[in-house]
């Protein structure tokens, strides 16, 4: 349901783009969002984007990382900029129901996942 692409390797100081293509239900229904997960870490939220446009940041990120939608090409953006060594990790396109009202969940434990994509920066 979810497909990633544009992971890549990069130095320090580096950009990438992330994309997560979507079905049309999915991409206008769910929350959508960014995970990553580093070896040896849990899971980390790095954006998300509500149906209503909300978004949210991991603190990590802020002023680096930019979440976005494509509504002609029902897909999800991660612009990646000024990457760091600590951004290496296997990052993840989710979708998660909203919660009644419109908010994004805490847990997004029961929608759905794509297979991820390896990002990794060089010191």
């Amino acid at each position: 349901q979810l497909v990633e692409s544009g992971g890549g390797s990069v130095e320090t100081g580096g950009s990438l783009r992330l994309s997560c293509g979507a079905s049309r239900y999915i991409y206008s229904t769910y929350c959508m969002g960014w995970f990553r997960r580093a070896p040896g870490k849990d899971r980390e939220g790095v954006a998300t984007i509500g149906s209503d446009g909300r978004i949210q940041y991991a603190d990590s990120v802020k002023g680096r990382f930019t979440i976005s939608k494509d509504n002609a090409k029902d897909t999800l953006y991660l612009q990646m900029n000024n990457l760091r060594p600590e951004d290496t990790a296997m990052y993840y396109c989710a979708a998660e129901l909203p919660l009644p009202g419109g908010p994004c969940p805490r847990k997004w434990d029961s929608g759905y996942w794509g297979q991820g994509t390896q990002v990794t920066v060089s010191s």
